[in-house]
């Protein structure tokens, strides 16, 4: 006589009870997430997939003009264009993560309420199919940069390169560890979504992206290190254009700060799992 097998399933009850490995036993919904939030993205569009190399570009040539032509805001040295390149190709991954998980219990209630799965798979799965668009934007830029190369601008690839897989991980980290904490607050409070692509916008101009650290005054250094993506954005500057050394101390302390933001964030996402259904 066969015996028939039952799981029971209980919300979780306790903030620790994170139960990561059951991620792997849903590894295949994982994937097709994956693959539902990258073709959703193109989808019914006309241009496709080229959108991922229009938007870095446009905003890199406004960029150009607004910050470099009549602000005259140096470079290091580095060709301006390329330049601003370098530094959206790392923020525009991170900010993606970060404004996309942060809805995800609003964009995802339908499926939520119906059928069970982990549902920490869906903010994962978020920052994995934007970890492509990184990877045809990076693309794009190593292309840039090689033209810049070959026509005889000073530009060189440095040990630093090797750090890539470092700071892609940090920067993977933070749009999801933010994104996790955000998401249980636009359960309840809608209007913080505007808020927070707003924020980011700020954000981006307290991050060395359309500037050079070398050129923020010294008594405000330390201030604009405390955000973890400052050192992030520049190590992924020295790797190509070696313009200053690699600051180990601030590496250490994003990859710190990343760690914790995850941890915290896992746990107030799994608490908001439990009762987010009558809020949404």
């Amino acid at each position: 006589m066969d015996k028939k097998i039952y799981q029971v399933i209980t919300p979780k009850r306790h903030l620790l009870s994170l139960n990561l490995k059951e991620l792997f036993y849903y590894k295949d919904l994982l994937w097709l997430f994956v693959r539902r939030d990258f073709v959703s993205v193109y989808k019914q569009t006309i241009l496709g997939p080229i959108w991922f190399f229009i938007q870095p570009v446009l905003s890199s040539l406004v960029f150009f003009v607004v910050f470099n032509k009549f602000g005259k805001i140096p470079t290091d040295g580095i060709p301006p264009f390329l330049f601003y390149m370098a530094g959206l190709t790392a923020w525009n991954y991170f900010s993606t993560c970060l404004t996309t998980t942060s809805g995800v219990f609003v964009g995802n209630a339908g499926i939520f309420g119906k059928v069970y799965f982990p549902r920490l798979i869906t903010p994962i799965s978020i920052v994995i199919s934007n970890l492509i668009k990184f990877g045809i934007q990076f693309a794009l830029f190593i292309i840039i940069y090689l033209y810049y190369f070959f026509i005889g601008y000073n530009v060189s690839i440095n040990y630093a390169v090797l750090l890539l897989p470092i700071m892609i991980f940090i920067i993977a980290g933070l749009g999801l560890g933010f994104g996790l904490v955000f998401s249980a607050l636009t359960t309840k409070y809608r209007d913080l979504t505007f808020l927070l692509t707003f924020g980011v916008q700020l954000f981006m101009y307290a991050t060395p992206v359309i500037y050079p650290l070398s050129e923020v005054p010294v008594k405000f250094q330390n201030v604009i290190k405390l955000n973890p993506m400052t050192s992030v954005i520049e190590t992924f500057k020295t790797a190509f254009f070696g313009t200053t050394p690699v600051d180990w101390l601030s590496l250490a302390y994003s990859f710190g700060f990343m760690s914790i933001l995850v941890f915290i964030g896992i746990i107030i996402f799994n608490r908001t799992e439990q009762n987010f259904m009558d809020t949404v």
